[in-house]
């Protein structure tokens, strides 16, 4: 595309590959030349934590900041009571209010990190669309809003479609979901005047269905902006990992285990994620992207400090950094790494060397860390672990013992107290 923006803000998101697609570049970006800009994505509560994943659409909301607009962060309160069905296989689990409540609050200390919540002009806003959606008037709704909806397009949208493609159920719940979320953009922009919603390619469809509402409901002209879903260049998603998902919240992820996803970036994507998850300046990407060889690891201590400085201050990735050379470059016990602490009494007689591997997170199951031992691949304190049936007592806990699953991941086993 040969559009050349005006705005700070769109020139940051097509220069360091935020964009994917915009309802209308031209009337966005003279919106965002002209004053400051509300701009919101959604995000349900189905989990205590965002991960990785989320993190490209924080970003943004970031950048919409810095570049002098307001961000707002929709928490799905409501929506989440129906389940966005996007391109998912099977209905997710309904949550009861006071899970999505408990939910709601520990997203709420992601955004914290990257966002400015104030009662200033570019200040954030924090909302639940619970505010709205709780209290609706079926046959009102029905009536007022449901007629803008043609189940005609409803089913030609690619999320439906390829659910009903494969013959899998979708309930009439879940098919209310693109209503709701539509909706909510109509409500954002009569309560606080917002213009731009953001989101996922993945969320086009219900992004387009929010715009044509408001200009149906109120005539008023607003705009879509979606992001890349974003793979990396083995062809993964993004912040699933084979030991589950990388999330933002320390509680859920230690900060040195975030710390060791980004350093353990491959070489393709280092360039790319410099320019998406930090704010490093676009020419020191360029040159960092560009370096090979053992030089590229430079990179990826750069990216990994980057993002967890953003994530979890400067401290914790300094404190990361500091333990992953210890542990890989001096084969020590990092102070930082992840700790299983265990009981007197919890580990009595003992306590078998495959439990300590599954309870230490470096093993889904006994089945899993049983195949890590016989494939060579587990070591304790750094040498190779060869039998399954190994006991570990209290005397041998005296030191904290360090686990190993591959070169990467570790752990350390101590007693309490």
């Amino acid at each position: 595309m040969t559009y050349h923006p005006k705005s700070d803000f769109m020139t940051v998101m097509m220069q360091r590959g935020f964009l994917a697609d915009c309802t209308d570049y031209q009337g966005l970006d003279e919106a965002l030349s002209k004053g400051v800009v509300p701009g919101y994505i959604g995000f349900d509560a189905t989990a205590k934590s965002l991960h990785v994943g989320s993190l490209i659409q924080i970003m943004m909301l970031r950048w919409l900041q810095k570049t002098g607009h307001k961000p707002i962060t929709l928490m799905g309160g409501g929506t989440t009571k129906v389940g966005d069905p996007s391109f998912r296989a099977d209905e997710r689990p309904l949550l009861t209010p006071d899970q999505i409540d408990d939910n709601i609050a520990g997203i709420k200390q992601v955004f914290a990190k990257y966002i400015r919540y104030d009662d200033s002009l570019t200040g954030a806003l924090m909302l639940n669309n619970a505010e709205w959606l709780d209290d609706l008037n079926y046959l009102d709704f029905l009536r007022d809003i449901g007629r803008h909806f043609s189940v005609n397009r409803m089913l030609s949208f690619e999320s439906v479609k390829s659910r009903l493609d494969r013959e899998q159920s979708l309930s009439f719940l879940e098919f209310n979901y693109m209503i709701l979320q539509a909706y909510d953009f109509l409500e954002l922009n009569r309560r606080y005047g917002c213009l731009v919603q953001f989101g996922g390619s993945d969320q086009w469809g219900n992004i387009v269905n929010g715009i044509d509402l408001t200009r149906r409901v109120l005539d008023h002209e607003i705009y879509g902006m979606t992001s890349p879903l974003l793979t990396t260049s083995d062809g993964k998603k993004m912040g699933k990992t084979a030991e589950g998902a990388i999330w933002l919240n320390a509680d859920m992820r230690s900060p040195y285990e975030f710390w060791q996803f980004w350093r353990n970036t491959t070489d393709a994507d280092v360039g790319r994620f410099l320019k998406l998850y930090t704010e490093i300046d676009l020419d020191e990407c360029e040159r960092l992207g560009a370096l090979g060889g053992s030089e590229v690891n430079a990179a990826k201590v750069v990216l990994a400090n980057a993002v967890t400085t953003l994530c979890h201050g400067a401290e914790a990735a300094a404190a990361a950094e500091a333990t992953a050379r210890e542990v890989f470059e001096k084969g020590g016990v990092g102070a930082d790494l992840p700790t299983l602490s265990l009981g007197a009494e919890e580990l009595g007689d003992g306590i078998s060397i495959v439990q300590l591997i599954v309870r230490s997170g470096l093993a889904k199951s006994g089945k899993d860390a049983k195949r890590l031992i016989a494939e060579n691949g587990a070591k304790l304190d750094d040498e190779p672990l060869t039998d399954a049936g190994l006991m570990i007592d209290a005397a041998r806990l005296e030191q904290p013992i360090k686990l190993s699953a591959g070169k990467k991941r570790h752990a350390l086993v101590k007693l309490e107290g």
